[in-house]
Order: C-alpha cells, then structure tokens, then sequence
C-alpha cells in the first residue's frame, strides 16, 4: 500500500485519467432530460435519468450531463438539419453521445455531450402517438367530440392557451376585428414543458364548465419537442370528453397532434381556428338574410293575392247587396200594405170588442155594487153583535193576565199573578191569591 497523500485536486486527475483509459472513447447513453438550464456562457446543463416503470417512483440512475457552448453549435445545427425540429427541454426522450468525464472543482462524475441522435427522439414521439392512437380507437374515443353538435350561433367561445403569447394576440385580434359580440372565457395554461399535459388538460375541464358554445384550444408554432405534450393521452382525454365541440389551433400548418385528431374540428394554426368560429355566425346570418328575404318576397304575393282577392269580394258583395236590396225593398212595401191591411181589421175589431167589454162592465158594477152594499150591511149588523162594548154594558167583563192575554182559563195563571178586569165603565187590578177549577165543590 502506498504512503504517498495526494491534494484533492490531485486526487481528481487520478480519477480522471482512470476514467480516460477505462473508457477512451465516447458512449451513447439514452435517456430523459430533467432540469435543464442554460448558463449565460452559453454552455448547458442537464441530469439525464433512467425512468423507473413505476409511476411516481424515484429515477432508477442519474448522471449530469454539461454541453459546453462550442459543442453545443454542432449539436444545434444538427437537429436543425433534421426533417422534424427537436428542442432539448425537460422530458423529452434522447440518445445522446459523449465522454465520462470526472470534475473535480464539484467532485461531479459527468457526461460531457458531444452528439445526439434525433431520429431516436423522433422515434419514441411516434411510437408513444401510434400507441395512444391505438388506445384512444379502442375507446372510441377518437371521434367523440365530433359527435356535439355546433351551435348555430356560437358567441360564447373558451379559449384554453398561453395568456400574453403570440397565439393569444392572434385569437384575441381575429374577434376583436369581427363584427360580432363575441364573448371569450380565458383560461391560462402553459402550453410546453414538463407537467404542462395536466394543466392543458385542467384547462379544457374548467372551460367546459362554463356555459360555453365552442372550446379553442390553441398554441403557436414550436419544435417536434415543444408540441409533444398535445400528444399525451391526458390532454387527448380531456378534448374527448368536453361537454362542447372543441376547435384546436395548434402549431403551424404541417403539424398534426393527438388532441387534433380527437378534436371535433382540427385547424392549421389559432388564428385559422378563431376565423373558423367567425366563419360559423357569418353562414349563419347569411342564412337568416336569405330567410329573410324569401319570407319579405313571399309575405309580398301574399299580400298581392289577398289584395286581389278582396277587390273581388268586394265588387261581388257589392252587386250581390245592390240585388238584397231591391229584393228588399219589394218586401218590405209588400209587407208594409199587408200591415196596413191588417191593422184596419185589427183596430175595427177592437173597437168592436171594446164595445161589448164596456157593456158588460157597466152592467156587472150595478150589479157589483148591490152585491157589495148587502154584505156591507150584513157585516155591520155581526159587528154591533159581536162589539165587546156592548157585551160589558149588560155585565160581561175581560180579565188579562201579565203578558196582557185574555185570561181563559185557570191554568192561565198562578199565584202572585198581577191581573187587570175589564168593565164597562174602567179597569180593576187584583192579584189572584187562589184558582179553583170549575165543579170543584159539586160534592158539597
């Protein structure tokens, strides 16, 4: 065992030359970028991980990896060479070359990048869209939204992008610049990066829940890379399952994304997708002029026709009533002399009738008159008979009890009772101390 004692700095170059001859020449290693950053020297920095299959699990193995400025213009020039442009951001899928590198100011085993391989990136993006593709098909999902129907007017529009982005300005001024009040619910959202799936998806839930005619969903132009998280199942999911038809404006023209293909109406770029909803009010009021103008030329021959119509009638009604007339008056003069006629015979029977009637009347009031001063006398002569004054003056007498009623008999009254007699000449007042029915003393 050697006595000798290195520096730490010593010891570093030891390490780094071992690794220099344990590993002379570069390595491709593959894996996922996570928290990258760039220095202002122009180099970057970025640990790649080895993803563990077990959803929220710790990386299986990181190493950091520096891609220093020089480099790093080859590295650039290369991906923009390539067909699909490949921007190195968080979670993006790479195969990367370069040499173990060990750094002794940070005592940091590193890899020092000096390549990478874009069509291994481009392959896992199309591998990972052919498999939800396939997932989505299963669940029939890739033609739900499809199935809402358009509103007629839509004015009501969610708009899910990047707030203050190019994208957002565009969508804002294409309905700004519309003759149509349009009415814009915006959710803000970020539109690439890592964990930007779930905040799309959250997006397009919350627009959804308010009272909207038509979702947009839309982002600008961007790298293969940067448009990679439109194609995660949970956004795809999300623009399936919104309760409105959804418009997406994503990319540019040639870019085709999974929520494009589950969107009820997919649109080359925002701006495209916020004319498309314009485009929708102008058909339709269009439509309503066209409408408008039919009923206005119809409600006109209808008018025509009546008119004509009613000319008619009133010509007809007017000959028609000139002949009632006449009709008319020849029944009214030949109705008027059978009146008169009839009248004449009428008044002389009546005359005659009337005659008769007071002939009899006068006769039976004589003998009215005789009947009627016969009963007359006769009542008279039962009235003097029957007058109680009379019947007192020879003796008779009335009692009354209290309540004033002829008393009739013993039971009509009780001891203590107040009573007053009647004569001829005045009134006795008693008090009846005893009643004695009649025969009571026949046995005496």
């Amino acid at each position: 065992m050697s006595d000798q004692t290195l520096t730490v700095s010593e010891l570093g170059v030891v390490i780094r030359a071992a690794l220099e001859q344990a590993v002379p020449f570069g390595v491709w290693v593959e894996g996922e970028i996570q928290d990258i950053s760039r220095s202002r020297n122009g180099h970057v920095y970025f640990e790649l991980i080895e993803s563990s299959e077990t959803p929220g699990a710790p990386p299986v193995a990181t190493i950091p990896v520096v891609l220093f400025r020089d480099i790093r213009e080859r590295v650039n020039k290369l991906l923009r060479r390539h067909g699909d442009p490949i921007r190195m951001t968080d979670g993006v899928a790479v195969r990367i070359q370069g040499m173990v590198d060990f750094y002794p100011p940070a005592g940091r085993l590193q890899l020092r990048m000096s390549g990478i391989d874009p069509t291994y990136t481009l392959g896992i993006i199309a591998a990972e869209r052919e498999a939800l593709m396939r997932k989505l098909a299963d669940a029939d999902l890739l033609r739900a939204n499809a199935r809402h129907a358009l509103a007629p007017v839509p004015l009501r529009i969610g708009v899910v992008t990047s707030l203050g982005s190019a994208a957002h300005a565009d969508i804002t001024t294409v309905f700004e610049q519309s003759p149509h009040s349009f009415t814009l619910v915006e959710v803000d959202t970020a539109v690439q990066g890592a964990g930007a799936e779930r905040q799309i998806a959250a997006a397009v839930r919350a627009a959804g829940a308010a009272d909207v005619d038509v979702l947009l969903v839309a982002r600008g132009g961007g790298s293969k890379t940067d448009l990679a998280v439109f194609d995660h199942e949970v956004v795809a999911t999300a623009i399936a399952g919104a309760p409105v038809p959804v418009f997406t404006g994503i990319g540019h023209d040639i870019d085709r994304s999974v929520a494009d293909e589950v969107a009820h109406t997919a649109h080359t770029t925002p701006t495209a997708a916020a004319q498309a909803i314009v485009a929708l009010v102008d058909e339709w009021l269009g439509r309503l002029a066209l409408i408008e103008a039919d009923v206005a030329h119809s409600a006109r021959r209808a008018v025509d026709r009546a008119t004509h119509r009613v000319t008619g009638h009133r010509q007809h009604i007017g000959r028609a009533a000139s002949t009632a007339i006449g009709r008319a008056d020849d029944r009214l003069m030949q109705a008027s002399a059978r009146i008169r006629r009839a009248t004449m015979r009428a008044e002389s029977s009546a005359h005659t009738q009337l005659d008769r009637a007071a002939a009899r009347l006068a006769l039976a009031s004589r003998h009215g008159l005789r009947a009627a001063d016969l009963r007359l006398d006769a009542a008279a002569s039962r009235r003097r008979v029957l007058d109680p004054a009379l019947a007192l003056a020879r003796g008779w007498s009335i009692t009354r009890g209290p309540n004033g009623s002829v008393i009739r008999s013993t039971s009509d009254v009780a001891n203590g009772d107040a009573v007053t007699t009647t004569l001829a000449d005045g009134f006795i007042t008693s008090t009846i101390t005893a009643t004695e029915p009649a025969g009571a003393h026949d046995d005496d």
